[in-house]
């Protein structure tokens, strides 16, 4: 449940203009998140990468549990993108600041995601919603 409520929190996060345009009064709360982006964008990353990490160590699940399983891989991959896309910026500057080729495989990369951030952050609460819901309905023993 705990990744379906941080998705949601950093789809919300990824995608300002969806939520400026039904609430114009969460303006202030985004400009006072704004700063910690990309910190919370590295942290989120990491999570991300950790729940696919988690997802591959429990690949039984997928015989047992294959509906939760596959929502678990495709939460932390979306929070994985969402993450990498805005604390692309500080991972840039602290972990690919020595290895140029390394550095502009991560633009590319960024290049081909940038465009999507905003279907991305609409997926993220979508399956932060779902990893919530199937929380309580497939619980693993």
């Amino acid at each position: 449940m705990i990744y379906g409520i941080t998705l949601i929190l950093l789809s919300i996060i990824a995608v300002p203009s969806l939520i400026l345009s039904k609430k114009p009064n969460a303006k202030e709360l985004l400009e006072n998140v704004a700063p910690y982006q990309g910190w919370i964008g590295i942290v989120f990353c990491f999570w991300g990468i950790w729940g696919l990490v988690s997802a591959v160590l429990n690949i039984g699940w997928l015989t047992s549990a294959p509906i939760w399983w596959t929502t678990l891989a495709a939460g932390s991959l979306v929070e994985a993108c969402l993450g990498f896309l805005l604390g692309f910026p500080l991972i840039s500057k602290f972990f690919l600041s020595g290895n140029e080729k390394a550095r502009e495989k991560a633009v590319s990369i960024r290049a081909k995601l940038a465009p999507k951030q905003g279907k991305l952050g609409i997926l993220g609460i979508i399956v932060g919603v779902w990893m919530i819901v199937a929380s309580f309905v497939f619980t693993i023993a």
